[in-house]
């Protein structure tokens, strides 16, 4: 963690002294939060073809990936995800101020972690992907959901483990009543009107 932050500092310094991007090629981080199944995976691809359509740079960090290449041997407590979190926002901060648009979709339960990685990123856009319990457990074909409700997987977001929705999210989709479609224009529409597309 502390040399996260260590190297944040260093970051901080190169990039007071860079110019700033043109309007249209400004990098951002799209910070996608909410629960496990709420759809944010299937948001991020769909929302990356549409960005390399428009000819942007597009990146997906998404949050299974990094636990498998980044963030390896770490667990589920409060530090290790908030660490988890911060490696994420790290990578997320290099891409965005070299004019990349980041996709982060990773479930990011602490609103203490995502404060902490918009600091650091500064164009920082969060989505609140936001789906009831009973819709998830619904459409959880692995039955995640079920066994969690019965106690029988530990830290389980949402269900054994808090999960702190955003309370000021740049945009909220609701993919309980959207279609994904709907839910990525909302995205665009959001980019388009802050210039970043």
């Amino acid at each position: 963690m502390q040399q996260v932050a260590e190297a944040k500092q260093d970051q901080d310094v190169s990039v007071s002294a860079k110019s700033p991007q043109p309007v249209g090629n400004r990098g951002v981080t799209i910070w996608l939060t909410g629960l496990s199944g709420a759809g944010k995976s299937t948001i991020a691809t769909q929302l990356e073809q549409t960005l390399r359509a428009r000819e942007r740079g597009v990146e997906v960090l998404d949050g299974d990936v990094v636990r498998t290449h980044l963030s390896k041997g770490l667990g589920f407590s409060r530090e290790d995800r908030d660490t988890n979190i911060l490696r994420i926002a790290y990578v997320c901060s290099l891409l965005t101020r070299n004019g990349v648009v980041v996709i982060s979709a990773a479930i990011s339960p602490y609103e203490g972690a995502r404060n902490q990685a918009r600091e650091w990123i500064g164009d920082f856009v969060e989505v609140y992907v936001r789906c009831p319990i009973e819709e998830l457990t619904r459409r959880d074909t692995k039955g995640l959901y079920a066994k969690a409700l019965r106690g029988e997987i530990a830290n389980f977001t949402g269900i054994s483990d808090p999960y702190e929705p955003p309370t000021r999210p740049e945009i909220t989709v609701y993919t309980d009543q959207e279609t994904i479609s709907e839910s990525v224009e909302k995205i665009v529409r959001f980019l388009e009107s802050r210039l970043y597309i």
